[in-house]
């Protein structure tokens, strides 16, 4: 099959599987509901179910959307960054550090909500976003730049972040089943003022990430060939850097830290469709969305009435995926 022929597929594969995870999402939950209702709600005949259809259900489904494009996107730029199909939001301590300031917040027993999003969710972005500035700083010597020295000092930083972070749930066990949202992920506070807020920055990170693409291309192949090529490498690796981190800090502060999407769903697509990031970001953006509306799914519904942290679902998956990467030639 031509290259061309196998994106269309590939699409047109993402975007029924989409359609028919957000459905399902809107028809399956603790209160029961058929196509009928759905039916009658989308012809004005019922707005009975209108709270659970939309603001529960939609809400949530779209949230998982738009959270798993930014963590795909994420990882797909970490990884053409560091030429690396291992890199991840957690490479560089994003995730690591968005849980500690989750955490901490819950630490100092500090309950409140500015501007409809609670405190925790603001901490989490502060503290992902700072930890991640402060690895590019020390990492830079006399205005040499090596990804090794980003990349070990992002491990030593997000293991620190990550001591400290159980350091605390130690010591005040009684924040343990709170601070589980953060540390497993879960969209059961979803609703739509999450989703106004975040989304117009993901779509933001993935026009700037498709602008770019082109550069992220010469960076592939060398610093020294893409400066021989044009292409400002220091501002560039600069902003794919910081779009890594929004993206990655902004999906934590709303859904908790959910593993593995960043690694497995970009790898994935460059297998099927190559690794051309001028496609490879968009496609991410959009199998990642897909798949982790299908996980929450999963996580609703697998144990229902109970409901399982969707980073349980994405670990099964992930987890088979990261072992088979480490032992590959």
């Amino acid at each position: 099959m031509k290259p061309a022929a196998k994106r269309r597929l590939f699409l047109a594969v993402l975007i029924v599987l989409l359609s028919a995870g957000m459905l399902a999402s809107l028809l399956i939950g603790p209160v029961r509901t058929t196509p009928g209702d759905l039916a009658n709600l989308l012809a004005g005949r019922d707005s009975g179910l209108a709270t659970i259809f939309i603001d529960l259900r939609l809400s949530r489904a779209v949230l998982a959307l738009v959270v798993g494009a930014a963590l795909a996107l994420s990882g797909a730029i970490l990884q053409g960054y560091f030429q690396n199909p291992m890199a991840d939001p957690f490479v560089v301590g994003a995730s690591s550090g968005a849980s500690f300031g989750a955490v901490l917040c819950l630490f100092l027993g500090i309950n409140i909500t500015v501007a409809g999003f609670s405190l925790q969710s603001l901490f989490a972005f502060g503290a992902g976003f700072g930890l991640v500035s402060f690895v590019y700083a020390v990492s830079r010597r006399k205005e040499a730049f090596k990804l090794e020295s980003l990349l070990l000092t992002g491990i030593a930083a997000g293991a620190m972040a990550s001591a400290l972070t159980s350091f605390m749930l130690f010591m005040k066990a009684d924040s343990f089943e709170q601070a589980v949202f953060w540390l497993l992920g879960s969209f059961a506070l979803a609703d739509w003022k999450q989703v106004w807020v975040i989304a117009p920055y993901v779509l933001l990170g993935l026009a700037a990430s498709q602008v770019l693409a082109k550069d992220m291309n010469l960076l592939a192949m060398g610093d020294e060939t893409a400066k021989a090529l044009g292409c400002p490498v220091d501002r560039v690796r600069r902003i794919f850097l910081a779009l890594a981190t929004l993206l990655a800090a902004l999906s934590v502060s709303v859904s908790g830290v959910i593993g593995f999407v960043g690694l497995v769903i970009p790898h994935w697509v460059r297998i099927l469709i190559g690794p051309d990031h001028r496609r490879l970001f968009a496609y991410s953006a959009l199998a990642g969305g897909t798949f982790l509306v299908a996980c929450d799914l999963m996580a609703r519904t697998v144990l229902s009435p109970t409901e399982l942290p969707i980073g349980v679902i994405t670990a099964a998956v992930g987890a088979p995926f990261f072992i088979y990467l480490l032992n590959r030639k």
